[in-house]
Parts: C-alpha cells; structure tokens; sequence
C-alpha cells in the first residue's frame, strides 16, 4: 500500500447524528460511538458528513455534534471534518471553527449549484482553501450531491494549493485506480459507500475509508490485515461484514437510517428517533438489521 502524503490513512468511520423526538440532538450515543470506535483501534474519526445527516442540521446542531465528537476524543486520534456551508464566507468561517475544535483536516462539500461550470467551482473551492491553513480534501461525490469535479479538475486544485491533497470519493475500485492512475497518485483517497469494496479499494491505491458508524471495528481489521500482507485474511473479514453492507448500500438514508440501528444495538446505546423526513424501518427491515446486529456482536 502506497505512503501517504498527508500521514492521514486507514478507517476514519462517520459519527452517526441520534435526535430526540422534538429534533433536537442527543449526546450519550453520539460520546458512546467515540469511545467504543478508538477502543477498536480506528485510525481517526470523521464528523458531519452525509452519514451524520448534515442536512437536517442547523449551524448549531453541527458545532453541538463537532463539539461532543471532539470532547469524547480528546485528540487521541485525528478528527477530519466536513464543511458543508453553501458560500465561500461561510465555508472559511465553518474551516476556522472547525480547527479551534479540533479538525486535523476538512472535507468540503461542493454548493447545491447544479449544473456548474467546472471552472466556477474550481473558483468556489480555490477560494475557500485559499484561506485555510489545515490540510484539506473535497467530497467528490457527483452521484450523490449531483455537481463533483473531474479528475483533471481535482489535478488543477492541487496544482494551485499545496494544502490541498485529500479526496473523499464515493467510486467503485475501478474508478478509484482510474482517479489514482490519472492524477499521478496526489492524492491521498479517502473512499466512502458504506466500507463497499474495501479491499479492493485498497488494492487501487486508497488511503483509508469514511464509512458509516456500525462496522468499524471489522474494518479496521480488515484494513490491517491488507497493511500487513495479509490479503486472504482480509477478505475472509470482509465476507463477515458484506451482507450489512450490501443491506445498507441503496441510498444515503436508508444507510443512515438503518445503520444507526445496528450501531445502536450493538452499543446498547438508545437509537433515538428518526430525523424529518428520513426513511421509515419497517419490521421486516428492523428484524434483518438485529440479525446483522447479534451477528457482529457487541462493541
């Protein structure tokens, strides 16, 4: 597996976001999640991105989530952070907050303007990195957020921005290798979808994964055993954990949604309620996620 450029790598799982019945947020999950994902030997935490709902939250609710994460942590392992605010001022002060707490590095989401030009949002993100001094990657994800830019365009941004050499993406493998062959591997890749592909994902020249907060710990096994050589090792792990995977992988809230309550099973922790609007559990989808959940066991 490739060195890194920014030392960051390995499995910096998404802090899941549990709300009360009036919306608001709920702590005791939320510091339960922190504490169990470093027990486990995570490489790093991320926070407030699409899996921590980030789009039902106010700026409040996000700084109140970034702060519980960042306490629980204590700087034990490194934090990377999500900026997801729809203008360059706001993203700039979010990136200065987002360091007084404890980022170690930033992710930023790409405004809800769609279509775009590239060259104007190669414009919105060089002036944003312009003004923060933190390592910082772009969440690359067209098919979700509906604007991303191309590969060369990634190779422009890091051309002109020094600090600018992370990239969470939510490819397949195949995809992956191609980002990497085709910007000369500047980038140190961070891959989402749920942990999908994770061995492969590493085989193509990825960093480390940000997937959701349910099935850390076997990734994290899984992601040292293809650091250590051990690749048959790592794909006996894998298969242990795919079915939840492939459970979790139709859309961004039924991931959220469903796998907050595996993590909350196995955490014994309380789910809370569901965020409006969000997809509704059924029974039958309920009583699938407690068999995963009694299959991994408890955290």
């Amino acid at each position: 597996m490739p060195k890194t450029h920014t030392g960051f790598h390995g499995v910096y799982p998404m802090i899941y976001a549990y709300f009360d019945a009036e919306g608001g947020l709920i702590e005791a999950p939320v510091k339960a999640s922190v504490e169990a994902m470093i027990r486990h030997g995570v490489h790093g935490l991320a926070v407030l991105g699409l899996a921590s709902e980030v789009n039902k939250l106010s700026r409040a609710s996000r700084l109140q989530l970034l702060d519980w994460v960042s306490e629980a942590n204590d700087g034990r392992v490194p934090l990377s952070v999500t900026v997801a605010e729809n203008n360059v001022a706001g993203q700039v002060e979010f990136a200065r907050l987002a360091k007084e707490r404890g980022a170690n590095w930033l992710v930023l989401q790409p405004p809800p303007v769609s279509p775009i030009d590239e060259s104007e949002l190669l414009a919105f993100f060089s002036a944003v990195i312009d003004k923060v001094d933190l390592p910082v990657g772009i969440q690359n994800a067209p098919q979700y957020l509906g604007i991303g830019l191309s590969n060369a365009g990634l190779r422009e941004l890091a051309r002109r921005h020094a600090n600018f050499r992370l990239a969470k993406t939510e490819g397949s493998a195949v995809a992956i290798a191609r980002l990497v062959e085709e910007t000369e591997g500047m980038f140190d890749v961070f891959n989402g979808r749920g942990g999908f592909e994770l061995p492969d994902i590493l085989r193509a020249g990825a960093a480390g994964v940000i997937p959701g907060g349910e099935s850390f710990d076997v990734f994290v096994k899984v992601y040292d055993a293809m650091r250590a050589g051990q690749a048959e090792e790592a794909e006996r792990l894998y298969r242990e954990v795919l079915p939840l995977i492939v459970f979790l992988e139709e859309s961004i809230d039924h991931l959220v949604t469903y796998g907050k309550q595996v993590a909350a099973l196995r955490l014994n922790a309380d789910a809370g309620k569901p965020a409006l609007p969000s997809t509704v559990c059924t029974p039958f989808g309920m009583a699938a996620i407690r068999r995963f959940a009694d299959t991994l066991g408890k955290l």
